[in-house]
């Protein structure tokens, strides 16, 4: 239950780099920079109820660890895929339904903070988050 709470997007690192390469449109890359997005994240046993705000959209997603699940990119880019607790440790790996290409992302606490990581053919990206 460590990630349980709300979190705010404090900063990004490499993160326009990660939807250039994603395909992101210039546009939508300028307007997702500032999407001021946060997560509020409940985990009960191995199951997870994610609410995604930000000033795009406000999606809830349920998912239960190991089970696979489909899934919108705010960018509109749909993926199939799971994520696995590796120790303190969340781990997504989805594929593309448009292109079949793998995105990798992982969720964990690094100094009181929610750090999120991703990677997509070869660019990493992260996004930290603050416990509001």
């Amino acid at each position: 239950m460590t990630f349980n709470g709300t979190w705010k997007v404090d900063r990004s690192d490499n993160y326009v780099k990660f939807m250039e390469q994603m395909g992101v449109n210039v546009m939508k890359r300028k307007l997702a920079e500032h999407d001021n997005l946060k997560l509020t994240i409940e985990q009960t046993g191995d199951k997870f109820h994610i609410k995604e705000s930000s000033t795009f959209r406000t999606k809830e997603i349920d998912f239960t660890l190991g089970v696979l699940f489909d899934y919108s990119l705010a960018d509109g880019t749909e993926v199939s895929g799971t994520w696995e607790m590796e120790g303190d440790m969340l781990k997504g790996k989805f594929t593309r339904k448009d292109n079949s290409k793998v995105l990798t992302t992982t969720r964990a606490l690094v100094g009181g903070e929610l750090v999120q990581s991703y990677n997509y053919e070869g660019v990493d990206a992260k996004r930290f988050f603050k416990k509001q």
